[in-house]
């Protein structure tokens, strides 16, 4: 299926937040995330399902000053 990831088409396998971002390569790292601009918490992760033309955002924390 193809979703948006970060501004980019992107060709997924994954259905599930959670699985998406083990496709990712994101695995266990902290991240926040964004579907359709909707904010979903890491425990809401496995329930989010994804479809076609989704927008995902994901984003890490930097640091630095």
């Amino acid at each position: 299926m193809k979703i948006i990831i970060n501004g980019e088409n992107t060709e997924v396998q994954a259905t599930a937040l959670d699985q998406l971002l083990v496709e990712l390569g994101y695995g266990d790292s902290r991240v926040a995330t964004a579907v359709n601009g909707v904010f979903v918490a890491q425990g809401h992760r496995a329930d989010c399902t994804l479809s076609e033309a989704d927008r995902l955002e994901v984003v890490t924390p930097r640091q630095g000053g």
